[in-house]
């Protein structure tokens, strides 16, 4: 999740003003904070009743897998398209890291990260496609 943040940081430095929103709807932008704060939150922590772990060790080996295929999915992706802006950039690197978080979150049975990859994966992929338009 970490790596993840990375290209984010980057992009924050380079462009000092902060992100252009070509697509303003207040709503889904809010939708989309809250459901990134969850998701980088309960990547990290596990609040006692809403967090069942792995089902069993495989589950473990699966879940680590699958995560670590996807953020090196992602880094290629992010590094071939970095000065390149494109439909394709903007939903591969929307669209990645919402599956990770719902896909880490079904693993971990975690409900909390599960709500908020939910809340998370629709308004930033359409936030990232609008503004790639």
């Amino acid at each position: 999740m970490t790596v993840i943040m990375i290209p984010n940081i980057v992009f924050a430095i380079k462009c000092k003003d902060g992100f252009q929103n070509k697509w303003n709807n207040k709503y889904v932008e809010l939708i989309e904070q809250v459901g990134r704060f969850g998701c980088f939150g309960f990547m990290i922590i596990n609040i006692p009743g809403t967090w069942f772990g792995w089902w069993s060790d495989e589950a473990l080996a699966i879940y680590l897998i699958v995560d670590t295929i996807l953020v090196i999915l992602y880094l290629i992706i992010w590094i071939i398209c970095f000065k390149k802006n494109s439909v394709f950039k903007a939903l591969s690197l929307s669209i990645i890291p919402s599956i990770l978080f719902l896909f880490s979150g079904i693993m971990t049975r975690s409900v909390l990260l599960i709500i908020s990859s939910i809340l998370f994966a629709p308004s930033h992929i359409m936030i990232s496609y609008r503004n790639a338009k």
